[in-house]
């Protein structure tokens, strides 16, 4: 398998990010846990990236792309770059997560190459590409 790509429609995406992981003291330790929205945005990405996953892992080097297509506003149209938050790399992480668990490739390590987009759409979702380089 050499490439793949596919769009994961969504009415809203997923903006919390990996880093919103809390933290509790347990008997002096700290103790790391994922919040409610962190937890819903996970089994979203699961749910949606699980029917998508190749029979075959992809093997090392891979470039990913990913464009994150979300609403348009009154200020901003179809197709224009979305400029405010969240951060490309904030977003992509927990996907990326996501990716490795349902077996699109063995470690995300593999992932060589990322093309990270963010837009206003008039479909909103993600839109994905895998390739082996």
């Amino acid at each position: 398998m050499s490439s793949m790509s596919f769009f994961l429609p969504m009415e809203k995406i997923p903006t919390v990010t990996h880093q919103q992981k809390k933290v509790s003291v347990v008997k002096g330790k700290p103790i790391f846990y994922e919040d409610e929205g962190l937890k819903a945005a996970r089994s979203k990405f699961m749910a949606c990236l699980g029917q998508k996953a190749p029979k075959d892992k992809f093997k090392g080097p891979i470039r990913l792309t990913t464009w994150w297509c979300f609403p348009t506003t009154q200020k901003k149209g179809d197709g224009e770059y979305k400029v405010t938050k969240p951060d490309t790399d904030n977003l992509v992480k927990l996907f990326k997560d996501c990716m490795t668990l349902c077996g699109f490739w063995k470690d995300d390590a593999e992932v060589a190459s990322e093309v990270i987009e963010k837009y206003h759409a008039d479909i909103v979702g993600i839109w994905v590409k895998v390739e082996e380089l």
